[in-house]
């Protein structure tokens, strides 16, 4: 088989030009673009740099833009038109029959190499099995509107089982609803999109950033192939009581790469332009229900050699769009009953997420393609079989196929991604594969399983509680206090909490209880606490399973009388003086000459709320003004006397 397509290759290499007027010419190197990796803002919107600079992502050759003399040396060989171009791939789609043409091309010293990718002379729109027949069985389902499930903020109506599956409604009732993400969804058309009422929301309020047609060029796609609105819909539409999709509030990109009259490599090339759009723009996801395998020119067929080396076009271009900072979502494909059976490219790729399809019970679909052995793929699944689509007649339906359930779980996976925009995007995917019902056991069928938003969302909240408050998830401040305390806590656990101040006798004079969600953040204040004697003062968290105590010192305010002189701060003879202690520890009393000597001093030990009494012997001080001072490890106080 290896022999057979690579001896195919050579004969579409050189005298099979002719067949395919359609060809990629890939160049050696970039040097000499007139672009620097210094002023990437050139090629690169401030959107796809913020992603970079988040992530750490270093900007490369590969963002650099084709060489555009090259492309010129292309254009004038001969009769050659410039299609579009692949930075990742340093390669552009050119379309000729020009034979001299070709040959001048293949001369050129930066040229690696010429290959027909589409499109045989003579029948430019060959039949082909439309692969996505199967996804375009739609069931028509009532168009009652269904009540809102108590406590959910949206009205789901009919698609209430595919996101509660996954407990999505979870994150849409913290008000994650993919705000602030923005969602490039790669497809073969987006036909009436403008018409449906299901996407009124995402026009409305300009959530479609864009079109762009990279088959016809004419950046439109309401007029193009069925498929890739019924996927959109399952993320954004908003029908309530009928339908809401998965991320309602997301922006999408609308970019067409397939063309669904026919199967040629071409839209690998196409796919991989779409998703460098898709970065350059700014997206932060690729939504993408499409995979190749087999094509109308079985010498143009990929074979199991294929998985994993990363050597397809469209795998290389999904993986580039990963290392960009980008989470590449793909459906597994719907092989599953066929003689190939196992998922399409790019879903082969390591850092791409594959998703199979499930039932709304949680089976998995005869349809969904298996994983090919040597790595865990699908990665998850979602519910792909009797999914709910926003039919073209604006009425919900249902269909069959990955496509659908791929855009199902994108959608929160983009929620998720909201709640935490810190992470990156491999760390999004991983805490969406570790809250998965099969993450100990995954199999070919099913990947890691399903994933459960709930558990995605405590998996990276507590991350970041680690990486902010470390162990001590109890916080109480200032330190020492005086009229009130401010503080923090992460929830144990899901129940009843309560955070009591306690004084330095063991007494609880304030609590302040709490219904709590474990991992998430509680702030609390105790206020008005001026009259508070001194002491040691504790702050204590508990709940059913935990306890935590934070100390505090409490500090007196001025004018607060715990120090008290006989006869008075002036005075003649000896001087007599009686404290009630502010605090438990040790403490000083020094009296000091106006120049601040220490002229005598007495060590006391204080136990907070005691009241002692001492004398100093002053008879030699001469007349002048004098202080006493109070020094503890955490207080300092002076009264000032004038001895007569």
């Amino acid at each position: 088989m290896k022999i057979l397509l690579t001896a195919c290759f050579i004969v579409l290499s050189t005298v099979g030009f002719a067949q395919y007027p359609k060809l990629i010419v890939q160049f050696k190197y970039k040097a000499g673009s007139g672009f620097s990796l210094t002023n990437a803002s050139q090629y690169l919107s401030p959107r796809a740099l913020l992603r970079r600079s988040k992530q750490n992502i270093i900007i490369d050759s590969t963002d650099l833009p084709v060489n555009q003399s090259f492309i010129d040396s292309v254009h004038l060989a001969g009769t050659v038109e410039i299609i579009s171009q692949s930075k990742w791939l340093n390669q552009v789609l050119i379309k000729t029959t020009d034979q001299a043409a070709l040959a001048k091309i293949n001369s050129f010293s930066f040229v690696k190499q010429v290959q027909g990718v589409g499109y045989r002379s003579g029948n430019p729109q060959p039949v082909a099995g439309d692969k996505h027949n199967l996804e375009k069985q739609l069931v028509p389902i009532s168009s009652t509107f269904l009540p809102r499930q108590m406590g959910d903020v949206l009205s789901y109506g009919n698609s209430y089982n595919q996101v509660h599956i996954h407990e999505g409604e979870f994150l849409h009732n913290k008000g994650y609803r993919g705000q602030g993400i923005q969602i490039a969804v790669l497809d073969g058309g987006f036909n009436r999109f403008k018409s449906n009422t299901a996407f009124d929301s995402i026009r409305l309020n300009n959530q479609v950033l864009a079109e762009r047609d990279f088959v016809a060029f004419d950046n439109s796609v309401n007029e193009d192939d069925q498929h890739g609105a019924n996927c959109l819909s399952i993320m954004s539409a908003n029908w309530p009581g009928k339908m809401v999709g998965t991320a309602p509030a997301a922006s999408y990109y609308l970019v067409r790469t397939e063309n669904v009259a026919s199967e040629y490599p071409i839209e690998e090339h196409n796919w991989v332009v779409g998703a460098e759009f898709a970065d350059s723009s700014g997206a932060d996801m690729i939504s993408s229900s499409l995979g190749y395998t087999e094509f109308d020119v079985p010498a143009f067929n990929h074979s199991y050699s294929d998985f994993y080396k990363n050597t397809t076009m469209v795998s290389k271009g999904a993986t580039s769009a990963v290392k960009k900072g980008m989470i590449v979502m793909n459906s597994a494909g719907n092989e599953g009953n066929s003689s190939w059976k196992y998922l399409g490219f790019p879903s082969d790729s390591d850092s791409v997420c594959a998703v199979g399809a499930v039932n709304n019970a949680g089976i998995i679909a005869s349809f969904s393609s298996y994983g090919y052995p040597g790595k865990v793929k699908p990665n998850i699944v979602s519910v792909g079989a009797g999914t709910v689509i926003a039919g073209s007649n604006n009425q919900p339906v249902t269909g069959n196929g990955t496509s659908y359930s791929n855009p199902n779980v994108a959608g929160l996976i983009a929620c998720l991604w909201q709640a935490f925009p810190t992470f990156n995007n491999m760390q999004i995917l991983d805490a969406v594969y570790k809250s998965s019902d099969k993450y100990t056991l995954p199999t070919d069928r099913y990947g890691y399983g399903l994933p459960n938003f709930k558990s995605a969302y405590r998996i990276l909240k507590r991350q970041q509680n680690l990486a902010t408050y470390g162990a001590n998830w109890l916080v109480a401040n200032p330190n020492p206090f005086s009229s009130i305390i401010n503080g923090t806590f992460v929830a144990q656990l899901n129940g009843n909490a309560r955070v009591d101040l306690i004084n330095p006798t063991g007494q609880v004079i304030f609590t302040k209880p709490f219904f709590t969600e474990i991992e998430e953040v509680y702030n609390f204040s105790f206020e008005a606490l001026n009259a508070l004697p001194g002491g040691t003062y504790q702050v204590k968290y508990s709940d059913s399973l935990s306890s935590k105590m934070v100390p505090l010192e409490k500090q007196l305010l001025p004018g607060q009388n715990w120090i008290r002189v006989s006869p008075g701060t002036v005075f003649s003879n000896n001087l007599s003086v009686t404290f009630t202690a502010p605090e438990t520890g040790t403490a000083a009393f020094r009296l000091l000459s106006i120049n601040g000597s220490k002229l005598a001093e007495k060590q006391v030990t204080t136990s907070v709320g005691q009241t002692q009494q001492f004398n100093f012997t002053t008879t030699s001080f001469a007349k002048g003004v004098y202080f006493l001072q109070y020094v503890s490890k955490t207080q300092k106080r002076v009264v000032r006397l004038i001895k007569l």
